[in-house]
């Protein structure tokens, strides 16, 4: 297949993805698609990439329906269009397939807030407790991990513990403390936020909600807990997406990562979503790391099939208990 510049080197290494550029009279869209038929790929997305990524995706949804997809995919090759993390997961349910991402830097303020040798000490102060992880974490703190849940599901992962169950829940205190309240259950919380979602600012969101006295306030249970005190609705990804399709208001202020958006706009086309500001100069609240993944990035990634996500068996087996788990009880739930 054409279209790639001749070069002298592919720097992977040190950039973290394939450093050739595509023909730019190259129609990238009708490329991949090509790929994605003579390799037997998905390309699953998150809803934090950009539009143009989200376009061309198979499967695009929240960190939940993305580890579904990936356990359930007949596909020879996974594309993982996400942060680390996410890649990581989909080869710990695939481990005999191979499974690529734009670029490998693409990491997670979240997951890197809990090093594994950190957590593990932790834990081992509280032998008795069961420890639920929120899927934005290393492999590393999902094989020291009980159960994994997410934003979806983690009030309901709670929940289906029996009473009295003492809990650590890592690494999002935010969301943990979110699950603490929804459920009445004390939890031991690690000290890990999301940079993206514990930057937005109070003062501006009050701002644009007493210029559009009209608008609902939707976010994520990342945030703050003063934001989401002022929030009229709290969900995952998914479930603020849903929410803004079937709720009657028409404007939006949207307190998450700003991908989510190209989403809501093309489910409710008639309706205004507005972006949170963040408490800093920057006029809306992009995730860097999700978004350093680009439609070139993709291409040459299928194209080339790197860079490709590599695990130890041992560790990838020890990280996979506390997903299956997270998949059994969710099934089990109807979630």
């Amino acid at each position: 297949m054409g279209g790639i510049k001749e070069v002298d080197f592919i720097d992977l290494e040190n950039k973290g993805f394939i450093d050739v550029a595509p023909d730019p009279s190259l129609d990238l869209v009708a490329a991949i698609q090509k790929i994605k038929k003579e390799k037997n790929a998905v390309v699953l997305a998150h809803y934090y990439q950009d539009s143009d990524i989200q376009d061309v995706a198979d499967y695009i949804g929240d960190s939940l329906g993305l580890a579904q997809q990936a356990a359930s995919t007949d596909a020879d090759m996974i594309v993982f269009a996400g942060v680390h993390f996410m890649a990581e997961t989909a080869k710990i349910l695939n481990p005999h397939k191979k499974v690529i991402m734009p670029d490998a830097q693409a990491g997670c303020s979240l997951a890197d807030s809990c090093p594994p040798p950190l957590f593990k000490k932790f834990r081992e102060q509280h032998p008795d407790h069961t420890v639920i992880s929120y899927i934005n974490c290393t492999a590393g703190i999902k094989a020291l991990s009980d159960i994994i849940c997410t934003s979806s599901n983690a009030v309901k992962i709670v929940e289906s513990l029996p009473e009295g169950t003492p809990i650590i829940f890592a690494p999002d205190r935010n969301l943990g403390r979110y699950v603490m309240e929804q459920t009445g259950r004390e939890m031991l919380l690690w000290n890990g936020t999301c940079m993206v979602h514990e930057i937005f600012s109070l003062e501006k969101i009050t701002r644009l909600k007493h210029r559009h006295p009209e608008a609902k306030v939707i976010a994520h249970p990342e945030c703050e807990e003063a934001v989401l005190e002022i929030a009229d609705f709290i969900g995952s990804t998914t479930g603020l997406l849903k929410y803004s399709a079937s709720d009657p208001a028409d404007t939006f202020i949207v307190v998450t990562e700003t991908g989510i958006i190209h989403q809501m706009q093309k489910r409710s086309p008639g309706k205004t979503f507005i972006p949170a500001p963040p408490d800093n100069l920057c006029a809306c609240n992009d995730c860097p790391h999700m978004k350093r993944n680009t439609l070139e990035k993709l291409y040459t990634a299928m194209l080339y099939e790197l860079p490709e996500i590599t695990m130890d068996a041992q560790l990838m087996s020890a990280a996979r208990v506390s997903i299956d788990r997270m998949l059994e009880i969710s099934a089990r739930l109807g979630l």
